[in-house]
């Protein structure tokens, strides 16, 4: 009997139920999605270490899953508490017939236990199929091979989200049983009766509260954008967390007020149609709401950002990778070795051998060949000297200008030696990777420069002061602004500088020089370029035990590693932020349609009143439609102006992994994402609170 009673109620509440089933297949559904990666991935022919990377970003959607599953438990536990409360009258009259508190619990338990196991269903059902598209954004954030792409069901991913969701389900069996328990006949018959009590707050002190907490995010927003210079710990950013905090909590605390004294002022607006009595609603509403939209902005403020960033820096990451790999292989050797030098890890004293000191005489190739490698499985070799001057430093380089450069940038180490290459030497590497090649006089000097803050810093130098003395020869900038180019590849624009000096530069043999390789694989296939990147990229590679045996050190880099480590990192952010940004996204829609139609279930009497004094349902109708509008609205439209300062910040602190002109595509994203989900919980509320007021008592 009470299982015949509880699937009739679930299907007499069903619009009741719409909001607290969609939120549990979506979580359900992307829950699965994220924990399914590891069945996908046995289908991705891609290499050992871009593997070893998926399982890494596996492990860490793993850990972030569980603090997932105390959101959504939360989450959870919040809706069910709404459609209790919804139902607080039915749950009287069952009492008045004579069921006592522990039938009515059994009816709940049976009712969460159907709706569980429906959504559980339904939510891994599209979760499955959700998937497939997951292994396509996987396999093209990977470049993996999808030859033998087949459907995947993932048996660990369903048993892990079943076991989840069962034990948050487990908490709200519990925490309704408790509810229940505490229930008074009388106050679940006159429930419906009870409203929460408003305190108006004074309208003056209101408006003064609301300039002020604007002051206050104006302040915090300056703090993260024009002194970002400033930030440099966690103990100075926190400061604009709080102020930011303080402010949103401000706003919300004082919008009733002041929007209520601003279009107070306005009779024409004020009592035009239904708005006096959309605005006394609204100023109900947030007044009693306070901590739950200020947590709602900040919540989507944070889905905003990380959504935006995440897209915006893998979308960078991907542009820049290409453009800085411009060969398969760079390789370093340290020239001219001195006799000895003091470890930086035991300050020690450590001696070279002198058949160490006799190789570092040798190029890179003699090396390679010497050591069993063979060169004819590279070519367009290029090896160039790279020299530094003890005196010629960062600080020497910008001479009046290093004051104001260490004000502004204390942390950078100003002792360090400038990198320096004569020009015929860089236009060897220049014509390899197709940049541009420059020309000197003997008394010029060109730096060459691609990190932005760098760029700035250096130009503002070159413009005070352009003069450098070496070896007692002046020498003059020949650009009073940095130029493009570099010598190392990168996953991104990392070159801090590097100056280029006329042929003419006599080295001294006591300075420090440097050998430089860049070369490509002599392969034609993917497959080719894959072995002969082990031997460099491998520890146990034969090459490599050869050099370690004689203790010879060829420190480099090679495209294929660069680019799986870069493919590797952008993908684990991107699918982090997605989880993370999409999770927060339900979580705060879901909180604000419960609340609303909390607020329609409360407030029934009133529309009946409108009802009775000539207002027809259209009216009625587009009353609910703008209150419920502008009660999406406002946090959302608040977390918009914290996420540009936010993005802006974010921006400027992942400026090696980011750039601006990448930021409108993930924007772009960003919007349509949340278009779809915060749309279709404001739809879901508008349909539910509609139904709600044309109930009869």
């Amino acid at each position: 009997m009470l299982f015949k009673l509880s699937v009739k109620n679930m299907k007499k509440s069903f619009k009741d139920y719409a909001i607290y089933f969609l939120t549990l297949v979506l979580g359900v559904a992307i829950f699965y999605m994220f924990n399914s990666l590891d069945s996908q991935q046995a289908m991705l022919q891609v290499s050992e270490s871009t593997r070893k990377l998926i399982a890494l970003m596996i492990d860490m959607l793993g850990v972030v899953s569980v603090f997932i599953a105390i959101i959504l438990g939360f989450l959870i536990v919040y809706a069910n508490n709404f459609l209790v409360n919804r139902r607080k009258k039915e749950f009287g009259i069952y009492m008045t017939l004579g069921m006592g508190k522990r039938q009515i619990s059994k009816i709940i338990l049976l009712e969460t236990l159907l709706i569980g196991i429906l959504s559980l269903l339904v939510g891994i059902f599209i979760g499955v199929f959700a998937s497939q598209f997951m292994s396509i954004l996987v396999a093209k954030l990977f470049e993996a091979d999808m030859s033998e792409f087949t459907f995947v069901f993932s048996s660990g991913a369903c048993i892990k989200t079943c076991i989840y969701f069962a034990v948050m389900f487990l908490a709200v069996m519990i925490f309704n049983t408790i509810t229940i328990s505490k229930y008074k006949l009388i106050n679940l018959l006159t429930a419906v009766r009870k409203n929460e009590k408003v305190k108006m707050k004074n309208p003056i002190l209101s408006v003064f509260v609301f300039l002020a907490s604007v002051g206050i995010l104006g302040y915090a927003y300056w703090k993260v954008t024009g002194g970002i210079n400033e930030l440099d710990t966690i103990e100075k950013i926190l400061g604009p967390i709080l102020m930011g905090t303080i402010g949103t909590i401000g706003i919300f605390w004082s919008l009733s007020g002041f929007i209520l004294r601003v279009i107070q002022s306005s009779k024409k607006i004020y009592l035009r149609g239904t708005n006096m009595f959309v605005l006394r609603q609204l100023n109900n509403k947030i007044n009693t709401t306070v901590v739950s939209m200020s947590v709602i902005c900040i919540m989507l403020f944070m889905t905003i950002s990380i959504l935006s960033s995440s897209i915006s820096v893998q979308n960078s990451m991907d542009t820049e990778l290409e453009e800085m790999t411009p060969v398969d292989l760079n390789l370093f050797k340290t020239a001219n070795l001195p006799d000895s030098y003091v470890s930086s890890y035991s300050g020690k004293t450590i001696y070279y051998t002198e058949e160490q000191k006799v190789d570092s005489r040798k190029s890179i190739v003699d090396t390679l060949k010497q050591n069993g490698y063979d060169i004819s499985k590279l070519k367009d070799i290029v090896e160039i000297p790279i020299y530094t001057v003890p005196e010629w430093t960062w600080k020497y380089s910008l001479g009046n200008y290093y004051e104001t450069a260490k004000a502004q940038y204390s942390m950078l180490a100003y002792d360090t030696p400038e990198t320096l290459i004569k020009v015929s030497d860089y236009n060897k590497i220049a014509s390899l990777y197709g940049q541009e090649q420059y020309t000197l006089n003997d008394n010029e000097y060109i730096v060459l420069c691609d990190f932005d803050s760098m760029v700035e810093l250096r130009n503002a130098a070159l413009k005070e002061n352009s003069d450098i003395q070496v070896n007692g020869k002046i020498y003059h900038a020949k650009y009073n602004e940095c130029q493009s180019g570099f010598i190392n590849m990168s996953s991104s624009h990392t070159n801090t500088g590097v100056i280029l000096l006329p042929d003419s530069f006599e080295w001294k043999e006591e300075w420090k020089e440097q050998k430089f390789l860049a070369a490509n694989y002599n392969a034609d296939t993917e497959e080719g370029k894959q072995e002969i990147n082990k031997e460099f990229a491998d520890d146990d590679s034969k090459l490599n035990e050869n050099l370690s045996a004689k203790g010879i050190r060829l420190d480099g880099m090679t495209k294929i590693t660069l680019i799986e480590a870069s493919k590797g990192l952008s993908s684990i952010i991107i699918f982090i932020a997605i989880y993370l940004g999409i999770i927060f996204l339900i979580a705060s829609s879901a909180i604000l349609a419960l609340k609303q139609l909390t607020e329609s279930s409360d407030n029934k009497q009133r529309y009946n009143i409108l009802r009775k004094i000539g207002c027809d349902e259209k009216m009625i109708n587009q009353a609910l439609f703008r209150q419920i509008a502008i009660f999406f609205m406002l946090p959302l439209v608040l977390a918009i102006i914290h996420s540009i300062f936010g993005i802006k910040f974010a921006l400027t602190v992942l400026v090696v992994l980011a750039k601006p002109e990448e930021l409108l595509p993930s924007i772009i994203v960003t919007a349509v994402v949340m278009g779809i989900i915060y749309g279709l919980y404001f739809l879901a509320t508008y349909l539910g609170s509609k139904n709600i007021i044309k109930e009869e008592e």
